[in-house]
C-alpha cells in the first residue's frame, strides 16, 4: 500500500510541474483573446503601409513642385534632399574657390566640371572667398523623366572675402541636381548651374 501512495504522490508532482510549465509558456507566448488581427489582415495592413510611404507629405508653398517626384518614385524624402543640396552647394563652391578639381569631379556632371575646370584655369575662382550665409529659396522645377529625377533648387548665398563682413556679396543661383529614380544611393549629381 505504501508503494501505491508514492505513485499517487509522483503523479501529483508531475501534474504540478506540467501546470507550472503551461503557466510559464502562456505568460511568455500569450494567448488569443479574439482582438488580434487574422494573419490575412496583418498582410493587408503591411501592404497599406507600403502604399502610404509613397504619399506626399505636406509641402511648403515653395516646395509644391516636388509633388510630382513623390508621386512617381519610392522612398523620396524632400527634407533629406534639401539638406544634401545645401551641403553640396557649400562643398562645390568651396572646392571651386580653392581650385580643388578632385572634389568637383565627384560631385558634378562632365559638362559642369568642364565649366568649373576652365574657370579655375582662367583664375576666375577666389580662394579668399568664404560663406557668410546660405538659404534655399525654394524649388524652381522638379520632374521624373526617363527614369531620372531632376530637381532645380533656388539658392541665395552670401560670401565674403578674408573674413571681412564689409565685403559681403549676395548671389542668387539655380542649380539642377539629378539622380536615377531607382537608385538607392543618396548621391545626387549637379548637372546645371
Amino acid at each position: 500500500m505504501l508503494y501505491g501512495d508514492l505513485q499517487f504522490f509522483d503523479i501529483i508532482i508531475f501534474a504540478a510541474i506540467a501546470g507550472f510549465i503551461i503557466y510559464r509558456l502562456r505568460s511568455v507566448l500569450g494567448k488569443r483573446t479574439g482582438y488580434e488581427k487574422r494573419p490575412t489582415e496583418v498582410k493587408k495592413s503591411t501592404k497599406e503601409e507600403k502604399i502610404n510611404t509613397n504619399q506626399t507629405p505636406s509641402l511648403s508653398e515653395n516646395e509644391k513642385k516636388l509633388e510630382d517626384v513623390y508621386k512617381q518614385t519610392n522612398n523620396f524624402n524632400h527634407k533629406q534632399f534639401l539638406d544634401g543640396a545645401k551641403k553640396a552647394f557649400e562643398i562645390i563652391i568651396t572646392a571651386f574657390n580653392n581650385g580643388d578639381k578632385n572634389t568637383l569631379k565627384d560631385l558634378v556632371s562632365n559638362s559642369v566640371y568642364s565649366a568649373f575646370d576652365k574657370a579655375i584655369d582662367n583664375k576666375e575662382n577666389n580662394p579668399s572667398s568664404q560663406f557668410y550665409s546660405l538659404i534655399i529659396d525654394g524649388i524652381e522645377d522638379a520632374s521624373v523623366k526617363n527614369g531620372i529625377i531632376s530637381i532645380s533648387v533656388n539658392f541665395t548665398s552670401e560670401q565674403m572675402l578674408n573674413n571681412d563682413e564689409g565685403s559681403i556679396v549676395k548671389n542668387k543661383d539655380t542649380w539642377t541636381f539629378e539622380k536615377q529614380a531607382n537608385s538607392s544611393t543618396p548621391k545626387w549629381t549637379l548637372t546645371q548651374t
